[in-house]
């Protein structure tokens, strides 16, 4: 089984993916095996991935998406790896997607919530809030995407590997600043070491040798010590974990006294809905999320809508 899994190690990393795509193909391909009472995946075609998805469906109760995600990892390993053609499969039973309404603080709420944290945390906290960043484009953020003269942030790879450019908030400009200062020292002390190297995507490191070493490619909030690379297994420094930033907001929620199940994207829906409610149209809302198509973006304009779609209740008169 390890033979195959470096296999598809390999076959990822050659076309560019993300490493929590790498690591979360390799998952579903290892646990598709062991289903199978190790059986290797040449034995096996489309009945048996039909039965393995089905059952993550029925027998484990997964999400929608986390069953899409399974489905597609195996269409990988058989299509990219192994060149065996596998049409897609059709025969599954799928896991319902529920249609649900994302919990959204108030402006109090927001305000009360970003008062809570402080330091790197309460920055990171304001711009998923002020700039409508996921989790994940907030701290995967480069020196070189923020843009003090036009306040603007450039997105690298979002989500459907697109760019798009939001807005910095004035508000944040100099506490942005001041992190980039103390990074910066964190780097030029990783050169004096003879390192400050940091992950370039795609084949960047290789066609620009001496990037991975300048400024302008640095992470904005750079982890806090040194890490092995797992493609290269070169010492190095990364950004900082999403989890130390979960924590910090679910801690903030909580000290704030906000009784919702909020949580960092919380934040990225306050943003859409209380730009709606100030007046922006829902086009420059969707541009400024990255949505791919407007009737996702429309959903913030149902939790806008006052409870019983704005209609006064007879209990009132």
């Amino acid at each position: 089984m390890s033979r195959l899994l470096d296999r598809v190690r390999k076959a990822i990393r050659t076309r560019h993916y993300s490493i929590r795509t790498e690591e979360a193909y390799v998952r579903w391909i290892r646990e598709y095996i062991l289903f199978f009472g190790k059986r290797h995946p040449e034995e096996l075609g489309a009945k048996e991935i039909s039965t393995f998805v089905s059952h993550l469906a029925v027998g484990r109760r997964v999400a929608a998406t986390t069953q899409t995600q399974a489905l597609s990892s195996l269409l990988f390993l058989y299509r990219e790896v192994l060149n065996v053609p596998v049409e897609w499969v059709d025969d599954i039973e799928r896991a319902k997607r529920p249609r649900r309404l994302p919990v959204v603080f108030t402006r109090e709420e927001t305000r009360a919530v970003l008062g809570r944290p402080r330091g790197e945390a309460w920055l990171t906290a304001s711009l998923l809030y002020g700039s409508g960043l996921r989790l994940m484009e907030c701290i995967r953020l480069r020196v070189k995407d923020v843009d003090f003269a036009r306040l603007q942030i450039t997105v690298r790879e979002g989500k459907g590997n697109k760019d798009r450019i939001t807005m910095l908030p004035p508000s944040v400009a100099e506490p942005l600043r001041r992190q980039l200062e103390r990074a910066k020292a964190l780097h030029e002390s990783d050169l004096r070491e003879g390192l400050g190297h940091v992950y370039l995507p795609h084949a960047l490191a290789r066609k620009y040798p001496n990037a991975e070493r300048e400024w302008c490619w640095q992470y904005v909030f750079p982890a806090s010590k040194r890490s092995n690379d797992p493609r290269t297994g070169r010492e190095q420094r990364h950004h900082m974990a999403e989890t130390a930033l979960q924590k910090a907001v679910k801690g903030a929620i909580r000290a704030a006294g906000v009784n919702k199940a909020g949580n960092c994207h919380t934040l990225r829906h306050s943003f859409a809905t209380h730009l709606l409610e100030t007046g922006y149209d829902i086009r420059t809302i969707q541009e400024l999320l990255g949505h791919a198509d407007v009737q996702t973006t429309m959903i913030y304009a149902h939790v806008l809508s006052r409870g019983g779609k704005g209609v006064r209740s007879p209990l009132e008169d």
